[in-house]
């Protein structure tokens, strides 16, 4: 069984409706109730926080100050984690109109990228604005995938922002009529080995998830089938240098076209994720609501498993009104299954009946817009 990652201790300062907030867990699961608007979801933003990125709604940093503070947000934790007991900080300073950026502080010193969190924490979760996560635009569906490749394999999300510098550049090239063939050529150079290396990760994701959702037998929530398109739909399984060769004389037929079209068409950019349904041999997107629920939720716990399995540490789960629209059957297999991965889960609701059958597995807090009470 994976090892387990847990928090002890969440501190904030002006952060969302929290001009301060602190608690104390016991590395149970956490259970946040009280009605809409309390602050519930604010407390695990907070906590995805502690990965990097821009966390669980994707926020601009300077909304998630408090109105009316004077300067940013801080987050501390104190973590049980892949490196033993450690302490993050993380938040902005001064938001007074100038451009801000993130802190972060590992056991009281400066780090220089969020990307080493994931030496110490894997934080994954599910939002009720992922429930159109099958019909929505294709951008929210290669974010997902993104997120998952990116709790396993770090480096991902800096190939992404450079390969998307890089786009950029070609495009203004492009657009201002600047044909030249060796700067053209350098730059889709370099877009082509970011965007093979992309399309690698996703592609070897969705193997490792299918293959997971395969062996797993019978659980509550279908099985969902995983596949990629819109970028080299075939043969993905040759040498890298020779896609890498096919994607850099695919950017450079493309000149002319791209410059027109005022922006690149071809590239991982462009990928796309599928979902089906296996036992009912349906695209999720023809799925009834319930149905798309319970498969995204299938998916979640099966990259959780995965993440358990390859790192050998749980993940910290921030499942959020996970149990709505769920009936009671569902919810008490859900919440065994939560358990069984072995992690510190933390979830949402307005009514705490809903999880009950969590019982002394859980610690139950009450949240009543900015303050927080233990319900021991």
């Amino acid at each position: 069984m994976a090892e387990k990652i847990s928090l002890s201790r969440l501190n904030l300062t002006d952060f969302r409706n929290y001009a301060e907030a602190s608690l104390r867990l016991d590395g149970r699961h956490v259970v946040l109730t009280g009605e809409n608007g309390a602050g519930k979801t604010n407390l695990m933003e907070a906590v995805s926080f502690l990965s990097p990125g821009r966390g669980l709604r994707r926020a601009v940093l300077t909304d998630v100050s408090r109105v009316g503070a004077s300067g940013g947000f801080t987050v501390f934790a104190d973590v049980d984690g892949m490196e033993g007991e450690v302490s993050l900080g993380t938040g902005i300073e001064g938001i007074d109109g100038e451009a801000v950026s993130r802190r972060l502080r590992i056991n009281g010193t400066p780090a220089r990228s969020t990307e080493e969190l994931t030496d110490h924490l894997s934080v994954l979760w599910l939002t009720p604005a992922m429930d159109g996560l099958f019909t929505g635009p294709a951008g929210d569906r290669r974010r997902f995938l993104d997120r998952l490749v990116l709790s396993l394999d770090p480096a991902h999300g800096r190939r992404a922002s450079d390969f998307e510098r890089a786009m950029r550049s070609r495009n203004r090239l492009l657009s201002e009529g600047r044909f030249d063939p060796s700067w053209l050529g350098a730059i889709e150079a370099q877009m082509a080995g970011l965007g093979i290396a992309m399309a690698a990760a996703r592609q070897e994701m969705l193997g490792l998830l299918s293959k997971l959702s395969s062996a797993n037998g019978e659980t509550p929530f279908p099985t969902p089938l995983l596949a990629l398109r819109g970028f080299l739909d075939e043969g993905m399984d040759r040498p890298s240098a020779d896609l890498e060769d096919d994607y850099r004389a695919m950017l450079e037929a493309g000149r002319t076209r791209d410059a027109a079209a005022g922006r690149t068409l071809d590239g991982p950019h462009r990928a796309d994720l599928l979902v089906r349904h296996r036992e009912k041999d349906m695209e999720a997107e023809r799925c009834s609501t319930g149905e798309q629920k319970a498969l995204l939720i299938g998916l979640v716990l099966a990259h959780a498993r995965l993440t358990a399995d390859m790192t050998g540490y749980a993940p910290v789960l921030l499942l959020d009104e996970i149990a709505a629209h769920l009936d009671e059957g569902r919810r008490i297999a859900l919440f065994d299954l939560i358990d069984a991965l072995g992690g510190q889960s933390f979830m949402t609701g307005t009514d705490r009946q809903m999880f009950a059958s969590l019982g002394e597995r859980a610690q139950f807090l009450t949240v009543s817009h900015g303050g927080i009470r233990d319900d021991a």
